[in-house]
């Protein structure tokens, strides 16, 4: 159940620090990690990561980055100097600015875990079509992919989708961080591409990315138990099938 707990990301995506604080006090020691975005980075800033940093747990600061090589490596830079477990950066920027964070996070004594960002969960293909990207959505996922793993980002956020492209290619090169999640019954909100947890560690996924069905519940600590047992008995399917 350790393995299992550690691969899921409860993203916080909620309006203020006295909220997000209760959903981790609700949820520590249930799951592996908590995700800040833009609302709440934007709002509370970085003492908020570290508060949660000193409580003991881990941060996977979600920031989408997307700018000219040096910014990107300056920002990078300073949410090394957060302590933060993972970081985004959108692979979209290029190669250039994909190395240039790979660069900034090696300099770090303790790096986080670079995750370059694809193809958004809540995109269609019509939304893919209507950008200008004209060939069809799950290769132009691999071919940002390529882009990072050459740039020398250790990690990818794709949806489960393309999961099965990306480790046919990939293997193990890339570890995968899989958002759009939702367990049986749950809503679907505003994402158009997601998975079962079950679905997605079959398919391969690295980790979970989990919010409002989780944050949304009436016991939220054990809605996250239910998805952590649902990822533990995936990856023992998985052991068995090897």
């Amino acid at each position: 159940m350790i393995e299992a707990r550690s691969r899921l990301i409860v993203a916080l995506d909620l309006p203020d620090r006295e909220s997000a604080l209760s959903a981790v006090n609700q949820l520590a020691g249930h799951v592996g990690c908590f995700k800040l975005g833009l609302e709440i980075f934007v709002r509370e800033g970085p003492r908020f990561v570290e508060e949660i940093i000193q409580k003991g747990e881990r941060v996977f600061l979600d920031l989408k980055l997307h700018d000219i090589p040096n910014t990107v490596g300056a920002a990078v830079r300073s949410a090394c100097s957060l302590g933060v477990h993972m970081l985004t950066l959108h692979a979209a920027g290029g190669r250039k600015m994909l190395e240039a964070a790979s660069r900034s996070a090696e300099e770090a004594a303790s790096p986080p875990l670079l995750l370059a960002v694809s193809a958004l969960t809540s995109l269609s293909p019509e939304d893919v079509e209507a950008i200008g990207i004209h060939e069809p959505l799950s290769d132009w996922v691999v071919r940002l992919a390529e882009i990072a793993c050459l740039a020398g980002i250790p990690g990818l956020v794709a949806s489960s989708l393309e999961l099965p492209l990306l480790k046919q290619k990939f293997g193990n090169r890339l570890r995968v961080v899989v958002p759009g999640i939702r367990p049986k019954g749950a809503a679907i909100n505003d994402q158009s591409r997601i998975a079962s947890p079950a679905e997605a560690i079959g398919a391969g996924a690295d980790f979970l990315v989990v919010g409002r069905p989780i944050l949304q519940s009436p016991d939220p600590a054990f809605a996250a138990d239910q998805i952590v047992a649902e990822i533990d008995d995936a990856l023992r399917a998985t052991l068995r099938k090897q």
